[in-house]
């Protein structure tokens, strides 16, 4: 067991820069990782061999991966007496491009999210989840091959920030003080002001046009087809109605001759009319701009089960996006094959990630499905340039699964499948590659 948290340097690597913003990567680049809570150790060893196996067939040995292990969470707690050393927090910010497993979070009450901590102190404001399904994969829909679409969730703000004033403490007396004196008319708004906890929703415009450039970026480097504002405006005018208000001028104002927005579309209807506006638009889409909207909250929920297609790239404030990419999940198979990664595409800088829980019940029993860290990785890849490692990786995983050769969360919703454990599951993907 390691005496330091200072990861050990992996021999024959070399660090990743940048220059004039863009990643250098070498051929054999050092890239930190964290194994994770609960079942992370399992599934990362699974995973571990199978992204290697990639990589070297994609490359004969040309290409390799220098795995540098840093510590978080209940490992770094056991070694280190911290949950997050400051020298993994170093590594990732030396090295720029890292992965790592699911890490515990306490509900209530207790420490903060390590996986927030991660994202705030590195600035990695968007958290990026793509959502397809797999062929194969049991689904609960009954047209699942339609759902093709890519979060862009904001990463750093919103209630995410952690602003908050638990009900009976001394600060959250003072703040229903000071809230009560400085602004009563707020403070009569409070339902029942002597029991409440108290949190504070900071939203952006900084932090909205940063992630809603990322978003239109990727939209128009992929040629999907759209990017959505997900939003609550209609409640909440000030911060999520600031996140759609900001977002179309950001649209409008940087990339005017590529997309057309539905602001620019009731503009058009107020002066001309509805046969102007709707003519206007078709004309902007004939044309291959991309078209920026927006959607209620809920509504997204409601249109993304009964009219998949409408949505493409979405973009959102921090507490929808997490609730819509894992409910978008849900339709295509669940948490445990879908990807994430943390990135600020300023800095280059990205953690990919397994966007599931911990799974402590499943801990040391190698039954564990690895797919989530998999296609993160695969993720990884292709944000490296690596995307032949990157195909030949997903294009297993799709084989594995159409064969129903599958870990046991999904084999007990398949007729006729194979249940494997989580490392002959890795060796199902390695005899696929």
């Amino acid at each position: 067991m390691p005496n330091s948290p200072v990861p050990t340097l992996p021999e024959n690597g070399h660090p990743i820069t940048v220059h004039n913003g863009q990643l250098l990567v070498p051929d054999c680049p050092i890239l930190p990782f964290i194994e994770g809570d609960g079942s992370g150790p399992d599934i990362w060893r699974a995973a571990r061999r199978v992204i290697d196996a990639a990589v070297a067939a994609a490359y004969q040995g040309q290409r390799s991966l220098a795995w540098m292990e840093v510590f978080a969470g209940e490992k770094a707690q056991a070694l280190f007496g911290t949950s997050l050393p400051a020298e993994t927090l170093e590594a990732f910010k030396q090295y720029y491009v890292g992965i790592k497993g699911p890490l515990a979070t306490p509900v209530g009450e207790g420490a903060r999210s390590l996986n927030v901590a991660l994202r705030q102190t590195l600035d990695l404001y968007v958290c990026q989840r793509p959502v397809r399904w797999l062929p194969g994969t049991p689904s609960p829909v009954r047209q699942p091959e339609l759902v093709d679409m890519v979060v862009f969730r904001e990463n750093t703000e919103d209630l995410y920030a952690g602003i908050e004033f638990a009900d009976g403490t001394e600060e959250n007396k003072r703040f229903k003080d000071i809230l009560a004196r400085e602004f009563p008319d707020a403070y009569k708004r409070v339902r029942f002001p002597e029991t409440s906890g108290i949190g504070i929703k900071p939203i952006s415009r900084e932090g909205t046009t940063r992630l809603v450039r990322a978003a239109i970026q990727f939209a128009l480097e992929n040629k999907r087809k759209s990017v959505t504002l997900v939003h609550k405006g209609n409640i909440m005018k000030y911060t999520e109605g600031a996140f759609r208000k900001w977002g179309y001028e950001l649209a409008q104002s940087e990339f005017a001759g590529q997309t057309y927005t539905w602001l620019q579309r009731e503009t058009t209807r107020k002066l001309s009319g509805e046969e102007a506006a709707n003519a206007e638009m078709k004309a902007a889409l004939a044309a291959g701009k991309l078209l920026v909207k927006d959607i209620i909250a809920d509504a997204a929920f409601e249109t993304a089960l009964t009219r998949p297609t409408d949505l493409d790239v979405l973009a959102t404030p921090n507490l929808n996006g997490d609730y819509l990419s894992d409910a978008l999940s849900a339709q295509v198979g669940g948490l445990g094959i879908a990807p994430g990664a943390n990135i600020n595409y300023q800095s280059g800088h990205a953690i990919f990630e397994a966007t599931h829980g911990t799974a402590p019940m499943l801990a040391g029993l190698d039954k564990a499905n690895p797919c989530s860290l998999l296609l993160s990785a695969g993720m990884m890849l292709r944000y490296l340039g690596w995307n032949e490692a990157a195909n030949i990786m997903d294009k297993a995983i799709e084989t594995t699964i159409r064969k129903k050769t599958v870990t046991f969360d999904l084999a007990h919703l398949m007729d006729g499948a194979v249940e494997l454990s989580t490392s002959a599951f890795a060796d199902a993907l390695i005899a696929n590659l």
